[in-house]
């Protein structure tokens, strides 16, 4: 999990970089609870934020830097529920980050779109880029946004539409060539209103200041997608996919780097487990595939073909699972790290099951690539999988949902515990590479929502986050390599 000494020390250096304008929180004590066997208390307890937005540990700060409604630069509005986002750099300039963020929106929710429901503004905006239109006349409700950020001034100096007239965009993930692969959560089409079937991939190029054309990657298979992360040792991308019975995937593409020329889709099987059912339900004991998965447990990998990847059925699962793929409780978060980048066989990717184990409460992937991956002799060395967390208990961890690996190695989780439940809580949770769980922070605003698309700066020294609910998007500053004792 942890990355290079020479990564580790940049970014260390760069955090020393003071940002003005943040927020000070008083010195009032948010209790929390640890897990006792696999907890520490790593930046001490939250403080009580006045503004009810973030609780957060002594010497960090947050500001809100986009709010859903706000106007942007190209004269729309920032639409609702901003969810998976990367941080680019800008060239030539370390005081800037490129964000691209998703909307994970539907057409049929009422949401806050980037339109105001005017259809000709819309049609005037998005001319022939917007991938499909809902049955009101207006573009798919979802797409991304792209935020220019001052690190200096602390505010967006640009903001625009990126993607348009795709659906619930929840997740995706960062390519090393500099673009956003954003994903649909979902498979409607043409039954549900729509004019074309979703359940794609499309890119997004972070440097783009205007609207680009959606254009699906129809050979990355259509499912409910959530996230993707690339392999920048091979270009492989592997992605997940939120559902009860989901599959990991990856995709091979026939050119690195060039993901619109396709390439071979491919699911995970557990070798001498066919159909492998890794929940940890407590209902799965009347599933003859279904065993007791333990923490640090380790598998042995193989890949399978997977073939009609477009899945007119939508039953690319369901026919992946007959051949012998793994099934997993609702795949989400997904990211990959070069532990260290003299050796590429120190390559691993982390990925979230939010509702899996014995008590539902989610569980936390690791997978090793195979130094052979994705050649013929991927057999001789196959991949490795285990479960690196499960929880017991939901004030320890609940609905594990997006992820990101720190600058020094630690995994930052954003919980999705049921948004809208009276007594829900939601937290940003951290992993250390020893496999040790502590709480970062606490969602306070009143509406509970989800945290999604947590992201370092380039710099490693700001981590970006929103709240899905009511629609915000923070820039969190503080000693991230701080340790107190256990």
């Amino acid at each position: 999990m942890s990355l290079s000494r020479r990564h580790f020390l940049h970014n260390a250096g760069a955090a020393a970089i003071a940002l003005a304008a943040f927020r000070h929180l008083p010195a009032r004590a948010e209790a929390y609870a640890r897990d006792p066997k696999y907890g520490i208390d790593k930046y001490g307890p939250l403080i009580k934020d006045p503004h009810q937005i973030i609780d957060l540990p002594a010497g960090f700060h947050y500001q809100i830097i986009a709010r859903t409604g706000d106007p942007m630069s190209d004269g729309l509005i920032m639409p609702g529920a901003p969810d998976g986002m990367a941080a680019f750099p800008v060239a030539m300039n370390p005081t800037q980050t490129v964000l691209v963020r998703n909307h994970e929106l539907s057409s049929s929710w009422g949401d806050v779109d980037a339109f105001s429901g005017d259809k000709k503004r819309a049609r005037n905006s998005v001319g022939h880029k917007a991938f499909d239109f809902y049955r009101n006349g207006l573009p798919a409700n979802g797409g991304t946004t792209t935020l220019l950020y001052n690190h200096s001034s602390g505010k967006i100096e640009r903001s625009h539409l990126s993607l348009a007239g795709t659906s619930r965009n929840c997740s995706g993930g960062a390519t090393p060539w500099g673009s956003w692969l954003t994903c649909e959560e979902t498979t409607y089409g043409t039954k549900q209103g729509f004019g074309k079937d979703h359940g794609f991939v499309f890119e997004v190029p972070a440097s783009a200041t205007e609207l680009v054309a959606a254009v699906p990657l129809t050979a990355m298979g259509r499912f409910a997608h959530e996230a993707c992360a690339v392999d920048i040792t091979t270009g492989i991308v592997y992605q997940t996919e939120d559902a009860k019975d989901a599959l990991f995937y990856r995709f091979i593409p026939a050119t690195p780097g060039e993901l619109h020329k396709g390439g071979k889709l491919q699911a995970l099987v557990i070798r001498d487990w066919h159909s492998a059912n890794t929940r940890n339900w407590r209902d799965d004991e009347k599933d003859s595939h279904a065993r007791n998965v333990v923490m640090q447990q380790e598998f042995l990998c193989d890949w399978i073909d997977l073939d009609n990847v477009i899945a007119p059925e939508a039953d690319l699962a369901a026919r992946g699972q007959a051949k012998g793929a793994a099934i997993f409780a609702r795949c989400e978060g997904l990211a990959f790290a070069l532990r260290d980048n003299t050796q590429p066989q120190t390559r691993e990717l982390f990925f979230t099951a939010t509702t899996g184990g014995n008590k539902g409460l989610g569980q936390i992937w690791r997978y090793q690539p195979s130094p052979y991956e994705g050649t013929a002799r991927e057999h001789e060395a196959p991949g490795k999988l285990e479960l690196t967390y499960e929880s017991q208990d939901r004030a320890y961890l609940e609905g594990c949902d997006n992820l990101t690996i720190a600058p020094w190695g630690d995994l930052i989780v954003c919980e999705d515990s049921y948004s809208g439940e009276r007594d829900n809580t939601n937290y940003l949770r951290g992993l250390t590479p020893q496999g040790k769980i502590y709480t970062l922070a606490m969602n306070a605003h009143k509406k509970k929502g989800e945290f999604c698309g947590a992201c370092f700066s380039p710099d490693g020294t700001t981590l970006f986050v929103n709240i899905q609910q009511p629609g915000l998007t923070l820039a969190i500053t503080g000693p991230w390599q701080t340790l107190r004792p256990a």
